[in-house]
């Protein structure tokens, strides 16, 4: 699924993977009730589409439903997924095309009971739903030192059957707040609440655009070739003597009138056209200000970076409600070398704290690349998983990660981010107020050759 930090929530969309002489039969084995291994999710398959239920010990409530289309598609927001069916047909895995990796699923004989009932919009209910969700999904709580039973013991007093909405929002949000994670979010309408890393800036807009200016004055002023694509979000540029420049935002959103995954792949192959096509000697990767999106744009990126297989990272999701320590297989994502022309020279990677998301999992993919690579400026956000958009039984939702995304050695950067081997200011004001780009002068002066 794609890392959500903004606005957009996730929705489920579904495809089935069959040729023609087995479709009535997969069509038929597909039909029914199946279970995730992790997420907490339910998913109900007919004829009609797919029904999501977020199910917790307390609760079960509907989700997204995905109608049917065309081949048996399930499309939604510009994302597919698709279910493949074990031999068996009691196991399934589920893979969406802008999201990495694999959910395991098993047939189940019916709904839940809870499923079947309406939801309590009793604000005690919504309570409980809210810590529920995270106790059994969030991995974080002892690596951030945080005690959720005490919280709650704390704050579950303070709401009664006449609490307002706005006071449950309260509630929630100094819940959440001391965990600082930039992919938790509690959210009622046009409200929201979440907070970044202390020390750090969520990306947004304003910060790119100003970013963006001041990059182009400094750093890009003397630029032979310097070209916009992605609607501006990705930016590419000759430096001369061998070295490109490559400013990338964002890693969806790529096309305003389509927000097919599809056609962010597309823009985004026409942005690489130049640096894959030119006779480089060292390229700079900037990610300093880069809101996530779609780990796979990320791993098709590092595809045409390297012309020898690798691991980008290992993939695991919290499974067991009542063990934070239980999660699933450790899935490992592999770097492919694309076909076609590829980059494989010396990388200087640009990152900081407003490197989010998606950002954060491209640069992790990029540790182990063979060939030079590398990381300049500060540590990243700290922020890697998918989120899981939970829906309360009073109409507000609440948005987690549930997903460790680890290194070789079993390590994850989920809230310190990752370091940079290199340390330099990354848009400080006196950095702006010098006219200064400490972090892109010290890759141009490590890529560029001497004289």
């Amino acid at each position: 699924m794609r890392n959500v930090v903004g606005t957009a929530a996730l929705l489920l969309t579904l495809a089935v993977a069959v040729s023609a002489p087995e479709a009535l039969e997969a069509r038929a084995s597909r039909d029914g009730v199946w279970r995730t291994d992790g997420y907490g999710t339910v998913l109900a398959v007919d004829g009609r589409g797919i029904q999501e239920y977020q199910t917790t010990a307390v609760s079960c409530l509907k989700g997204d439903f995905s109608e049917a289309a065309k081949q048996r598609t399930y499309d939604s927001d510009g994302d597919v997924l698709t279910m493949r069916l074990a031999a068996d047909g009691e196991h399934a895995q589920l893979s969406a095309d802008s999201s990495v990796g694999h959910r395991q699923l098993r047939r189940i004989a019916s709904l839940p009971a809870a499923c079947t009932r309406p939801p309590s919009t009793d604000p005690r209910t919504a309570f409980d739903v809210f810590w529920q969700s995270f106790e059994e999904n969030y991995p974080f709580f002892a690596a951030k030192g945080i005690d959720w039973h005490a919280a709650r013991d704390r704050y579950r007093p303070l709401v009664h059957k006449d609490t307002t909405r706005a006071e449950l929002f309260d509630v929630f949000s100094r819940m959440i707040t001391p965990l600082h994670d930039a992919h938790v979010l509690v959210e009622d309408g046009d409200r929201h609440y979440g907070v970044v890393r202390p020390g750090t800036v969520v990306p947004s807009p304003e910060l790119d655009a100003k970013v963006k200016k001041f990059v182009l004055a400094h750093d890009l002023k003397g630029a032979t070739d310097r070209r916009d694509f992605a609607d501006g979000l990705i930016t590419f540029a000759d430096l001369g003597k061998g070295l490109a420049y490559l400013r990338i935002a964002d890693f969806d959103g790529y096309d305003p009138d389509d927000d097919a995954h599809s056609a962010d792949l597309a823009e985004l192959d026409r942005a690489l056209h130049p640096l894959l096509t030119g006779s480089l000697r060292g390229l700079i990767i900037d990610l300093r200000v880069n809101g996530g999106g779609s780990d796979a744009l990320g791993i098709h990126i590092a595809e045409r970076l390297t012309d020898t297989p690798y691991v980008a990272y290992s993939k695991r999701a919290r499974n067991d409600p009542a063990d934070p320590t239980r999660h699933t297989r450790p899935e490992p994502i592999p770097v492919t070398p694309a076909r076609g022309p590829r980059y494989t020279g010396p990388i200087a990677l640009l990152t900081g704290g407003s490197t989010v998301s998606a950002g954060e999992t491209f640069t992790q993919a990029l540790i182990d690349r063979p060939g030079r690579t590398i990381r300049i400026g500060q540590p990243t956000q700290g922020v890697f998983s998918d989120v899981l958009v939970r829906n309360l039984p009073n109409g507000m939702s609440l948005w987690l990660p549930n997903e460790e995304y680890l290194t070789r050695t079993g390590h994850t950067f989920d809230g310190p981010g990752i370091p940079p081997q290199i340390t330099e200011p990354v848009f400080t004001g006196d950095e702006f107020t010098r006219g200064r780009d400490s972090a892109f002068d010290r890759a141009v002066l490590l890529l560029r050759p001497a004289p």
